[in-house]
């Protein structure tokens, strides 16, 4: 008996401790920001922004490249201040929300760059093609707990990708020569997370009640 309880101790002890360094997070998206910036007619920069992500992170705070990260971004939820022009981004033109609804980040490889810097490599899925692409991270952020009693942290990325490499391809030229639209977007992304509850520690197996003492036989 005292060795079954024993292990269950050490087992119980070595779950724990394991998952001690581990934890999950969750994207905030009402706080968070998912923005680009495209050239427009080679003069200026045309921002704009996906109003809705969801998403994990889960993060060992011991060694932060072990961690891992998803990310969905609701193509319809585009935002670049112009109606017609998000209808038109969602036009098979573009992003075709209707049949690709989603865009989608799978890390595959965290490398440290720095204090608090990390470059993140990831399978980028965009209208149905999933090419690799690496992002600069600066994060997280040292965890703290708001005014609502969850624990929350920040990160920030950063990075760039070709439309044309995930068939984004439209364009039309202009009279004094160019294109209307730059191949060529810029990412930038500021995300809060939120940490999940953890899991309740599984209860140790109850011990078993003693066998009763046999009984003394009868005198004759």
């Amino acid at each position: 008996m005292k060795s079954l309880i024993l292990a269950s101790v050490l087992v119980g002890g070595s779950l724990v401790g394991g998952s001690a360094s581990a934890s999950e997070w969750s994207v905030d998206s009402s706080h968070s920001t998912v923005g680009f910036t495209v050239r427009h007619m080679m003069v200026t920069d045309v921002h704009g922004t996906f109003n809705k992500a969801q998403g994990t992170v889960d993060l060992d705070e011991k060694d932060p490249t072990k961690s891992k990260v998803n990310i969905d971004i609701d193509v319809a939820s585009v935002d670049t201040r112009d109606a017609k022009r998000d209808e038109h981004l969602k036009s098979p033109d573009f992003f075709d929300a209707a049949n690709h609804p989603k865009i989608s980040f799978k890390s595959t490889q965290i490398k440290k760059a720095g204090k608090d810097k990390f470059k993140v490599t990831g399978d980028l899925t965009m209208r149905g093609v999933t090419k690799s692409a690496t992002f600069d991270v600066s994060g997280p952020t040292q965890p703290i707990k708001n005014p609502w009693g969850m624990v929350v942290r920040g990160v920030s990325v950063s990075g760039k990708v070709n439309r044309k490499d995930f068939n984004v391809s439209w364009n039309k030229a202009l009279d004094g020569g160019g294109l209307i639209v730059g191949d060529e977007v810029k990412i930038q992304v500021d995300i809060e997370l939120v940490e999940k509850a953890a899991a309740p520690a599984p209860a140790a197996p109850a011990a078993k009640p003693a066998a009763a003492p046999a009984a003394a036989p009868a005198k004759k």
